[in-house]
Parts: structure tokens; sequence; C-alpha cells
């Protein structure tokens, strides 16, 4: 039987393993502090005697949070990367100061049941019907072609030439025939080029293209042995009201990952895998051992409720109507975006932003590095289309005030 708390009858002995006020005072300082990082690094072998607490934390601090990349600023507007809501910190320190373990019900009682229930929050709305968490999209799209080559034996995956690097890895480890099908240059698979004969293959769709947000026609689930979604990017507008049929289709297929540290606002490593039939998908791909007290589910070991806790905590804190609050804000400002950059004939807009993502260039291609020095930092990254440059701006970030930018596009000389 696990211990709680209170049941506890030994005090913590050694206080590296207690709580520190002072400790806990200085963190909370240095998140809350806006120093100019100063440059420090780790020492170049560990120390023969330890430091104090305080010098330590003075490094960590500069290295963590003042030479970090600030997600939230107001001109962050260039990755899939949000700043992360409040409550998932503290919840990430609960969880590391218990450290427990899901695979075994003794060491986390409360954490396996956690997990299970905010699956069985979100799976519903991709037609899903059940799954687990993984530490990002790359471990869920590798479990999900798993669970099709130990179901369904295909020998095949096809997803668009233009699909996330962890397809073809995911192939590549399952010793699977990885095909890379024709895309536009949007990177949506030319349905025309799809073959007739699917029957030993795993179609992978993608909803949110990586470069471009853009979807592949949701509508061919179904048409192979098995079908994966990748909406590593796009999912969570299925949890909207106003945006969910963006996605509509996704409920045809057998399998779903998300990445919850993407559009859901999570810390990193956040994702999820979901399985139409849930039940059969963990039945193929669970292990038992004689040390374990339940099977092995997935790819995943031991592993903690850290990811399960602040998804739990920030979907709470959210509710569905801030959940869609947010990603109704970044759709809209991402469409605004889009207007400005279509009203300035100096510009070219690639397309029309479907799911927050913003793809343009100086019509004249010699002036692209002129234009990229006249942008603030954070505000752009750059892709690859065709083999030539385009800007791209993601509407990850809450705090992102649009209204400077439009300025700043609008008068834009290219």
């Amino acid at each position: 039987m696990a211990l709680s708390t209170s049941q506890q009858a030994s005090p913590v002995t050694d206080p590296a393993f207690s709580a520190d006020p002072a400790l806990l005072a200085q963190a909370l300082a240095a998140l809350e502090s806006r120093r100019d990082p100063s440059g420090r690094s780790l020492p170049t072998a560990i120390p023969d005697a330890p430091w104090e607490t305080s010098d330590i934390l003075g490094l960590m601090a500069d290295l963590l949070l003042h030479q970090a990349s600030d997600l939230g600023h107001g001109a962050a507007f260039a990755h899939m990367d949000p700043p992360t809501p409040a409550v998932s910190w503290v919840t990430s320190l609960w969880a590391a100061s218990r450290n427990q373990n899901l695979l075994h019900p003794a060491t986390a009682p409360a954490g396996i049941d956690l997990e299970a229930q905010v699956i069985a929050w979100l799976a519903p709305a991709f037609g899903m019907g059940g799954g687990h968490m993984t530490p990002g999209s790359t471990p869920a799209n590798i479990t999900a072609l798993w669970a099709a080559r130990k179901l369904k034996g295909v020998r095949r995956v096809l997803a668009s030439a233009a699909a996330h690097v962890s397809i073809p890895k995911a192939a590549d480890l399952l010793g699977l025939a990885f095909e890379p099908l024709p895309c536009d240059r949007l990177g949506r698979i030319l349905t025309d080029a799809l073959p007739q004969d699917l029957s030993d293959a795993a179609l992978v769709l993608t909803a949110g293209h990586t470069s471009t947000g853009a979807l592949d026609d949701l509508s061919l689930t179904g048409r192979a042995a098995w079908t994966h979604v990748d909406a590593a990017w796009a999912g969570p507008l299925r949890l909207t009201k106003r945006w969910a049929g963006v996605l509509d289709g996704i409920e045809g297929a057998d399998s779903v990952a998300v990445s919850a540290h993407k559009w859901l606002f999570q810390p990193k490593e956040s994702a999820l895998v979901l399985f139409r039939q849930a039940e059969r998908a963990h039945e193929a791909l669970s292990f038992g051992g004689a040390y374990l007290a339940r099977p092995n589910v997935g790819l995943l070991g031991s592993h903690g409720v850290t990811a399960a806790g602040n998804l739990a905590a920030s979907l709470l804190a959210f509710g569905r109507q801030g959940l869609e609050s947010r990603l109704g804000d970044a759709m809209e400002k991402a469409g605004r975006f889009a207007a400005a950059v279509e009203a300035n004939s100096a510009l070219e807009l690639l397309c029309q932003p479907v799911t927050g993502v913003v793809v343009w260039r100086p019509r004249n291609p010699d002036r692209f590095e002129a234009v990229a020095d006249q942008l603030p930092a954070g505000m752009s990254s750059r892709t690859r289309i065709e083999g030539e440059p385009w800007f791209r701006n993601v509407a990850a970030n809450p705090n992102l005030e649009i209204e400077p930018l439009l300025g700043l596009i609008s008068g834009l000389e290219a």
C-alpha cells in the first residue's frame, strides 16, 4: 500500500531533499526579474566540493531564464513554441518534489488516474477511444505506426514529402518502407498521386504542416490499412466550437498525435497519442516484467506525472471557453497579419492562413535579407518552399502585440 505524506513517520534528515523557503524565495525573485544575461556557463567539470545553493541558483537563473528566449514577449511570433501558463510552473514543481513513477501504482496512486482522466477529457473531440501521453509528437507518431504494424501488419508508410521528419524516422525505426508522396507547395498530399492499393500501408495525414500550417485532405482517412493523423500543431482546434470543423474527417483515423506543448501551451515535453480502438492498441503495445505491477504500455518505461499534472491544471485554469478564446485570438491575429502582408504591394503572401501560420516574402527575392534586417528579434522564422526562402509567422503566443507588427508590415519597403 502506498504511504501518503501524512503517513510518513520519519522526518527528512538530508536538507537537500526538503523544501527550503529561502531557496524558493530566490527562485521566485529570479523568475520575476528581467536581467540581461551575463553569459556565464557551467564549469568544465563537476566540482569537488558542493556549491552554496544561492550560487547554484544564480548561475542556473542566468542559463535557464536570462539566456533563454522569451516566447511570451510582445513580438514573439516566429515559432510553434508558446509561453506556458503559470499554474503549470507550480504543478511542475510539485510533481518534481514527489517524483512519481506511473509504472507502479504504489508510487503514483493518484498520478495514473490523473493521466487517464486527462485523456478521457480530450480523446472524444478527435473521435478516439483513448490513448496515453508521450514526451512529444515524435514518440507519439512512432507509437501510432508501431500499433499499425502490430495490428494491421503494415509494411509501408506513406506521407507527404513535406511531412514532419518524425514520420520517415518512425518508418526507419520500425523497419517499414517510407514512401514520400508528391505534394503541392503548401505541403499537402496530391490526392491524384495516392496509390490505389493501400492494403499493406499506413497513410499519414498532416493536420498543420510545419512550414505552412496547411492540412492534408482528412477525407482520405480510411483509404489505407491504417490512417494516422499527425495533428501535432492544429489538433487543439478540435477542442473549439468555431474552428473544430477545420479538422473534419479526423474522426475517421485509426490514431492521432497531438503536441500539448504547442497549441495547448504546455511545458515541453508533452503530447498525446490517441487511438480509435485504444484497448486493442494498448494491448498490442503492452509488455510485462516480474518487477511490474501492471503492464507497461507503449514506448516509455519509467515516466512521471509532470506532463499530465500540468495539462490537467492548465485545462482547469482555461476551461473550454478560455482555450477557445486564446486559440480564436491567435487565428484572428494571424488573419490580420496576412491581410497586412497582402495589402503591401512589395510583399507576397503564400496563402491565406488556415491554422494560424502566415508565410510571406518580399516580391523581390534579392531584398530578402534587407527585409530580415528590419524585423524585430523573435518576430519571424524562416522556411524554404520549393527551394526558396520565405518568412514564417506562427500565432502561438497569447501575449502577442499585433498592432505594432501590422504597422511595421504596412510600412515595409521591399
